[in-house]
């Protein structure tokens, strides 16, 4: 459980057939926990934009926000891999400008791999990438942004017509040939799903749709813990509500504040002479 987790180590875990756990956090705080807990991943992810800052999406995020977030996080994590989202921005601005942005989130943040968003779109960017020694985790599949490109399906599409799986296995081997150490397969459904693991040697791991016929899973640990403000009236069923008992717990420090009561956990306050 303590050994330093490797990519080496989770190609093997995926030849064992063992399932690969990552988080997406944001905070030395969870940091910490998630790596006691023993996930192999933690990602800092862009959606500190939406669900930290209030941004309107995740493309309102900059490299130097990323690079504080990932600073933070990788001061929480001793034993799991630190990977850090790459803003969409640089991929749109070619190969060179993706590695000067992956360059400073390695040495400045302290990631151990980037993760490149829609990046069958750019491969000549991720080869680029592991070119420069720095190992990728590469996105693909549907989302709200990519649907598109897949005849219009949605983002919550369960199941792929043969053209359309044959495109996406398509896809993961062309992303493993570029040299990415690990694939994220967004909304892979339980048709493509399989057919792109059994296509391609490397982890395939996913996130928002993705399911148990992949090599493993990532979660955000904020909406997984009910850690949103959104999540107080909501019914979702989750790993814990901690934002109910945030609340909850809120109100009672002010209960306590204004009967005069001695707080929880605060250094008694002194004594008048």
């Amino acid at each position: 459980m303590n050994r330093k987790v490797t990519i080496p180590a989770l190609q093997q875990m995926k030849r064992d057939g063992r399932k690969i756990a990552a988080v997406v956090a944001y905070d030395y705080q969870l940091a910490q926990i998630a790596d006691r807990a023993g996930v192999e991943i933690v990602s800092v992810g862009d959606s500190v934009g939406v669900n930290v800052w209030g941004h309107a999406s995740d493309l309102d995020v900059t490299i130097d926000q990323m690079i504080l977030v990932c600073q933070a996080v990788r001061r929480g994590v001793t034993r799991a891999l630190v990977s850090c989202d790459l803003p969409y921005g640089p991929m749109q601005n070619g190969a060179d400008e993706v590695v000067r942005a992956a360059t400073r989130v390695v040495t400045a943040g302290g990631a151990d791999l980037v993760k490149l968003d829609a990046a069958s779109w750019f491969p000549d960017a991720v080869r680029a990438v592991v070119s420069s020694g720095i190992s990728v985790w590469a996105q693909f599949g549907i989302t709200p942004h990519t649907a598109s490109r897949y005849g219009g399906m949605t983002a919550n599409a369960s199941e792929l017509s043969a053209s359309m799986t044959a495109q996406l296995v398509g896809e993961a081997t062309l992303l493993e040939e570029t040299g990415a150490s690990l694939l994220d397969f967004t909304n892979s459904g339980p048709i493509a799903g399989p057919a792109v693991v059994r296509a391609v040697g490397i982890p395939v791991i996913g996130g928002l749709g993705g399911g148990p016929w992949l090599d493993g899973r990532v979660r955000a640990l904020f909406p997984a813990l009910g850690y949103l403000a959104s999540t107080i009236d909501d019914e979702t069923e989750r790993y814990a509500n901690v934002a109910a008992d945030a609340l909850t717990a809120i109100r009672t420090l002010c209960d306590d504040i204004r009967a005069g009561r001695q707080l929880r956990g605060a250094a008694p306050a002194a004594r008048k002479p």
